[in-house]
């Protein structure tokens, strides 16, 4: 596909959208505000504006390239036309979505504001970002594979991935005083049919065109994400009940975006990328189980077993905190620059170093470091891609 195809495919999808929400605006009797399209058009200048500096910026630094066959040919300085299509279809569709949610009735708000805290919207990025790194990395080219993989892992995969967990953990959820805000949410009943809808109507139709954009090691990769995504939250299976399993496959949540994005890109993995995808799995089990030590009693209480519950809480907080470890003596035997990821777990470390004896009645004061966590992701984030910048530049 050509990324002028691209484009208007993207520009066609925010139209009818826009389309549709309009529509639902004038059937409550509703008009748009009186200044929509003015404020439309300065958001636009604005975005597409910050969209030539840094689109500039990026190209000249030779972080990626365009196959200058499959562009228009219009450039605005180094960035092609067709890069001001996603910020002209986010004006589009955006605001006439905001105004149409504005315009439904309170119940109707709340019941898409606990769809949106179900996907955990803080957390978007840190699945989103292996894949785009890991694709990107590879093919130095912006496609419409990384496009459409980075969108899935940023809001569907989120939505199946928590969704389904809110749906099927709501009996144990409801004793859980952490629920109802950015660690998750409380989906009320009646939501949970329309959610489980809502996961398949978003996930299938990408999933299925994800494996089909690569070969074999694409579709086993989509196949194992979709798995892990299922398997630990849904009836029987209830991996997340299986302790030390369920650390494992939470990890898979996050490490299989990466593979996937491998696997889409063709890539050939090295010694110093197969050391680095299994530091961010060891990275991943720590976390989980960390995670796992605020529930332990809220748990135990609703009769759920996990690495917490088996171990407790002291065992556990001394596991995670070994495995921070070891993935970060694991990125020093990488080539340059990625020892540099080695400084990445310290915060992790010293986070928990305060939780080494913690009890299990105790254990729901992790909750302040988890906290903590959430937020140091955001800037364990920023570090890996200027680590990943200096990678892409130095080969």
């Amino acid at each position: 596909m050509t990324y002028p195809a691209l484009a208007m495919l993207g520009l066609a999808v925010a139209i009818l959208i826009a389309l549709l929400a309009w529509g639902y605006v004038r059937l409550r009797g509703r008009r748009l505000p009186s200044n929509a399209a003015a404020a439309m058009i300065a958001a636009f200048v604005i975005v597409a504006a910050l969209t030539a500096i840094f689109d500039n910026l990026m190209i000249r630094l030779d972080l990626f390239s365009y196959p200058p066959e499959l562009l228009a040919g219009w450039r605005i300085g180094l960035a092609p036309i067709e890069d001001f299509s996603y910020p002209l279809a986010g004006v589009i569709a955006l605001p006439v979505i905001w105004s149409a949610i504005e315009r439904a009735s309170a119940q109707r708000r709340a019941d898409f504001q606990q769809v949106v805290w179900a996907s955990r919207p803080v957390s978007w990025i840190n699945t989103a970002f292996p894949f785009g790194a890991t694709y990107l990395l590879t093919t130095r080219e912006i496609d419409w594979v990384l496009v459409v993989g980075v969108l899935y892992f940023l809001i569907p995969y989120n939505l199946a991935m928590y969704g389904i967990n809110d749906v099927f953990d709501y009996a144990s959820d409801i004793a859980n005083p952490r629920k109802g805000g950015i660690e998750g949410a409380l989906l009320a009943p009646r939501l949970h049919r329309p959610l489980l809808i809502a996961v398949a109507i978003t996930n299938i139709p990408l999933l299925v065109w994800l494996a089909t954009a690569g070969g074999p090691a694409a579709w086993g990769a989509v196949a194992v994400s979709a798995f892990a995504v299922v398997a630990y939250s849904a009836p029987r299976l209830r991996f997340k009940e299986r302790p030390v399993l369920d650390s494992v496959t939470s990890s898979a949540h996050f490490v299989s975006p990466a593979v996937v994005g491998l696997a889409l890109a063709d890539a050939q993995v090295g010694l110093g990328a197969l050391v680095t995808l299994v530091a961010f799995f060891l990275w991943g089990m720590a976390a989980h189980a960390f995670g796992a030590i605020q529930d332990v009693l809220p748990d135990r209480k609703a009769g759920i077993g996990s690495i917490a519950t088996a171990l407790g809480a002291r065992r556990t907080a001394r596991f995670a905190l070994t495995l921070w470890v070891i993935a970060g003596l694991a990125m020093l035997l990488t080539p340059w620059p990625g020892p540099l990821a080695a400084v990445l777990a310290v915060p992790y470390v010293l986070n928990g170093a305060s939780y080494w004896n913690v009890t299990d009645e105790s254990s729901a004061r992790v909750n302040v470091a988890w906290r903590r966590f959430i937020w140091m992701n955001y800037v364990s984030g920023f570090l890996s891609t200027l680590i990943l910048i200096l990678v892409w530049t130095s080969s």
